[in-house]
């Protein structure tokens, strides 16, 4: 089975069980992390399922799209990894991902 490294705000890191064909803020919701509320669904239009993708994984993500860029722009609490957990399909090859969830700053 396939794993994903979920880390909420000051909370410990908990392996979900992943699976393709899903993104990575499916994924979180799916597996029940509150701290993660993904209001817009996966449309890329709000940016409450920002996550910091663990660095030994960026050369497998997706680039980042204008829109989330744009999202992460406003975003008070962006760092160097952050990424909307929507914007990133689960593949074989982001098995053992490690993301932490954003702190909700507002």
């Amino acid at each position: 089975m396939l794993k994903l490294l979920v880390t909420p705000p000051a909370g410990a890191p908990t392996a979900v069980d992943a699976r393709t064909g899903m993104s990575v803020m499916e994924l979180i919701r799916d597996a029940g992390f509150e701290s993660l509320p993904a209001f817009c669904g996966g449309c890329c239009s709000c940016a409450t399922c920002h996550v910091y993708v663990d660095p030994a994984f960026a050369d497998r993500l997706p680039p980042i799209g204008e829109d989330e860029d744009a999202l992460l722009d406003g975003a008070d609490n962006r760092r160097p990894g952050s990424r909307l957990s929507c914007q990133i399909p689960f593949t074989a090859d982001l098995d053992g991902l490690a993301v932490e969830i954003a702190p909700d700053l507002g």
